[in-house]
């Protein structure tokens, strides 16, 4: 079953501090390094280190930080042709913020992220119309994303948005999303309830799904995540990690999301193997640096548990 990621792809300037400067400040002694990531790239390669057959369609700028990520995708086995260039705009930059508990604060220049059209992906639409899944985020333009999700309803393609960084979605768009993974910021956004506690949650993403999606998958970093369908609601509670860099845990999440789905899995496995990888990542810097191998996600899941349990709507 094959899978299109199509997104962003950005170099990450991390530093680690004590904590994350706030207005005005300036911390001296942190540790810095250079990363790849990029929510579409996190997600891409999420999906391929987990066993995917993904197609990652992204855009690079004309620099130096694109010929590096280019080079460092084909090294991965991505296909060189859906690699896109910008010849006139630099490539997408984030700096990122992490304290010393893992928390994290991002800045992101755009660049060529910015300027991937729906135009520059025509190219690919036949392929894309047979797709078993395809999985979008918001770093590229809003006019390109409604385009993806319009063409992928037309054709009767799944596609599982992951509404990050978050944007207020028209109700004619969320009734063609199948599946929408949003976190609770995200979804408070989204849907103009204030999240605060599991019963507001719930209430949110019942106004999801009477918009038209199929799944709501709420997800709430270290407490875990709700899933809720027309059917029922079901919390999973992960196991505390000593987490040390939160960056791209989302990403990590839903790249491995995506391949439990293209791999027929039910969505509760799919779910179990997503949160297992994603718990892993929190514990290792970085975002590309820190997703973690299938083997390692299955190790884990058995010497730790993750549960799941039955709730109402």
């Amino acid at each position: 079953m094959s899978l299109f990621v199509i997104g962003s792809s950005n170099t990450d300037l991390v530093i680690y501090l004590d904590h994350i400067p706030k207005i005005g400040e300036t911390i001296i002694g942190g540790e810095s390094k250079v990363v790849f990531g990029g929510k579409g790239a996190n997600q891409a390669v999420a999906s391929k280190r987990a066993g995917a057959g993904v197609k990652f369609i992204t855009q690079l700028g004309n620099d130096t930080f694109g010929e590096n990520l280019k080079t460092y995708f084909i090294n991965l086995d991505f296909e060189e042709n859906y690699i896109l260039t910008d010849k006139n705009n630099h490539s997408g930059i984030a700096h990122i913020f992490v304290s010393k508990k893992g928390e994290n604060s991002i800045a992101v220049a755009s660049g060529s992220n910015g300027t991937l059209t729906f135009e520059k992906i025509k190219p690919f639409l036949n392929e894309i119309a047979k797709a078993s899944l395809v999985l979008i985020q918001f770093e590229i333009p809003l006019e390109t994303i409604l385009s993806i999700i319009n063409f992928c309803d037309q054709k009767g393609v799944k596609i599982l948005v992951n509404p990050a960084p978050a944007i207020k979605l028209p109700k004619a768009v969320l009734r063609k999303i199948w599946m929408i993974t949003p976190n609770e910021t995200e979804l408070e956004l989204l849907t103009g309830i204030p999240v605060t506690d599991e019963k507001s949650v719930l209430k949110a993403a019942k106004i999801i799904l009477n918009q038209g999606v199929e799944h709501c998958i709420v997800t709430l970093g270290e407490k875990g995540s709700v899933w809720v369908n027309s059917k029922q609601s079901i919390r999973f509670k992960v196991p505390s990690q000593n987490a040390i860099d939160s960056t791209a845990a989302g990403d990590v999440f839903n790249g491995y999301l995506a391949y439990g789905i293209t791999k027929g899995f039910s969505l509760n496995k799919a779910l179990m193997l997503s949160h297992a990888a994603a718990t892993i990542s929190v514990t290792i810097k970085g975002a590309q640096t820190s997703i973690p191998e299938l083997e390692k996600v299955q190790i884990f899941l058995k010497q730790h548990h993750i549960s799941e349990e039955i709730i109402e709507i």
